[in-house]
């Protein structure tokens, strides 16, 4: 089945595109940024604002990502919001393209930056039916094809089927390994704004640059440090907390980082994780995690806080999920038990997911979602102060005393 969106037949050839997802669905409309070819995990994101946040989110790495907004574009883009050094989406799928940006703080069109950066994108088709089809599917791989990448070579136009022979020749979601293909090669520090409260070793599993912000502006000195980081080099940083971003990828492929984690919770230093960083605290507990049918994207997503009773609207972007008891406490299977009791401290309540963990007898938290949340909302920002009083009243490091700063 396809969804076609008619073209002058002078445009024919320059401007069509065609989006082919796994399952043989396909829908023709124009060339949106860079012409070629390029595959990926398609996904849905029902933000109205943040476009260029959410293209610059490391976390969306080899993802193709659908925009339920209809119009995309309208503010441009500029050089303040970039959420990392580059775009990381694989490709960008929208309905109506802004023709030009309108506002005061637009340096360029959206267009221009997918061009420069090789972005294939595809609009002017009906994303409200391809949102329903992947609701009803589950997220699955897709290919966007224009230009040449249309064509034989004859310069006849390939058929449907065999567009999705290269979809499903293109590597899948589960079992990626890909928070070292994002990260930082080099430690940076982000210096705090006034006196110095803590100091933070952040792991950069595929960082936003807002989350360091959010901590320097409470007082935290931040390291930043490459997802290869060991605990050696941790600890001669010598820090009050550890903080494992947000990030791409399978969570049980990233071993690595789950056990340079378990390292860190074995010394008792202080840990906060979001997003990629609370399915790692998960697995390195013991618990399992599981792909959603078709994820979590977008920024108003309903989570309750348990310990305080708020419904908070946050910022999402996630495909996999922590599988552990919501009702209760547990007992962290890894190892017999040794990090002891556990929670589910918040709760998706569109479908129960799990959206943050609570260790109660280690000096361990962390949450589903993004606090830092740049392009809004700003409802769980409180977890960077829930982090500095958890470093400041934490006494369970062994000849731990409190460092001079």
């Amino acid at each position: 089945m396809s969804v076609t969106t008619p073209l002058a037949a002078d445009q024919w050839t320059v401007d069509k595109a065609v989006l082919v997802l796994e399952d043989g669905r396909s829908f023709t409309g124009r060339r949106f940024g860079a012409t070629g070819q390029t595959f990926g995990e398609i996904v849905f994101n029902t933000g109205m604002t943040g476009y260029q946040e959410t293209l610059t989110d490391p976390s969306y790495h080899r993802q193709i990502v659908v925009m339920t907004a209809p119009h995309i574009g309208n503010t441009g883009m500029n050089d303040e919001d970039p959420e990392s050094r580059k775009i990381w989406v694989a490709g960008f799928v929208v309905r109506d393209p802004s023709p030009r940006p309108s506002n005061w703080r637009a340096e360029r069109p959206l267009d221009q930056d997918l061009v420069d950066q090789g972005i294939v994108g595809i609009s002017d088709i009906d994303t409200r039916a391809l949102t329903r089809h992947l609701r009803e599917r589950g997220v699955m791989r897709a290919g966007i094809f224009s230009g040449d990448s249309l064509l034989d070579d004859n310069g006849r136009e390939l058929p449907l089927a065999d567009l999705v022979h290269r979809v499903l020749a293109s590597p899948r979601m589960s079992g990626a390994d890909l928070a070292h293909e994002v990260s930082t090669d080099e430690t940076f520090v982000i210096e705090p704004q006034g006196e110095v409260v803590a100091e933070v070793v952040a792991v950069d599993l595929g960082i936003k640059s807002m989350t360091p912000v959010r901590m320097a502006e409470r007082g935290i000195r931040v390291h930043v440090v490459p997802a290869t980081t060991t605990i050696e080099q941790i600890e001669k940083i010598a820090p009050d907390g550890v903080f494992f971003s947000n990030g791409p990828g399978d969570p049980a492929a990233a071993t690595h980082e789950v056990d340079l984690l378990r390292q860190v919770l074995d010394r008792k230093i202080p840990y906060f994780g979001i997003c990629f960083g609370n399915q790692i605290l998960g697995r390195a507990l013991g618990y399992g995690t599981y792909k959603l049918e078709y994820g979590h994207r977008g920024i108003n997503q309903p989570v309750l806080d348990r310990a305080t009773g708020k419904v908070e609207v946050t910022a999402h972007n996630h495909g996999f999920a922590v599988d552990a008891p919501i009702e209760g406490e547990s007992v962290a299977p890894f190892a017999d038990g040794k990090y002891g009791r556990v929670v589910v401290s918040h709760l998706g309540l569109n479908d129960n997911v799990v959206e943050g963990l609570q260790a109660l007898d280690i000096p361990a938290f962390s949450v589903q979602y993004h606090p830092e949340a740049a392009a809004g909302p700003h409802d769980a920002s409180y977890l960077f102060d829930r982090f500095i009083d958890m470093m400041g009243t934490s006494a369970n490091r062994p000849g731990d005393g409190k460092k001079e700063k």
